[in-house]
């Protein structure tokens, strides 16, 4: 990333850095909040974690990065830990395994594929962005250990919707009993 590239992520309110290494401090940044350790999510590849008794977030680690989001999608609340990961217009995205819908893992954009011209044949098309869709959380790890800050922008994003306690309530209820052994 270029130092303009960096510059203008880090001037942007609502998207933290989304991982930073800190070996030089000894102490987690404020408000942060314990995950795992490092080598242990990198064994995983993704882990999922309640953090703050109110918000689930998936971490996971791709092509040497950790990154760290909502655990679900935006759109209806499927469970991303379960979604691939794959690259649309230079752009990481992990994609949604009940609705295919494509969100990067730096920003928590939605991208979608545009036609400009429909008339046109063969048609052309292009990725787009929604705007950001799916809350994007800070990692920072110090001394091994991976530490998660919540993104906790006063703008609602539509992820938001599946951090409620109704949410978790109606979804309890509506997985599958586990079967009894004999």
């Amino acid at each position: 990333m270029s130092s303009e590239e960096e510059t203008s992520q880090n001037s942007s309110s609502s998207t933290p850095p989304p991982y930073s290494s800190s070996s030089s401090s000894s102490l987690p940044p404020p408000a942060s909040h314990f995950i795992g350790k490092k080598e242990d999510i990198v064994k995983a590849g993704r882990v999922t974690k309640m953090v703050n008794g109110c918000r689930d977030i998936l971490v996971l680690h791709h092509q040497g990065q950790l990154h760290a989001m909502d655990t679900r999608c935006y759109h209806s609340g499927g469970a991303l830990q379960y979604g691939d990961i794959e690259e649309f217009n230079g752009r990481l995205c992990i994609v949604c395994p009940w609705h295919k819908y494509k969100i990067t893992l730096a920003e928590g954009e939605g991208l979608y594929q545009a036609v400009d011209d429909p008339t046109a044949k063969p048609l052309r098309t292009h990725w787009r962005s929604k705007g950001v869709k799916q809350r994007i959380h800070k990692l920072t790890e110090v001394n091994g250990n991976v530490y998660a800050t919540l993104n906790d922008s006063s703008e609602a994003i539509e992820s938001d919707v599946y951090q409620t306690e109704r949410y978790r309530t109606d979804l309890l209820k509506t997985q599958p009993k586990p079967m009894a052994k004999k």
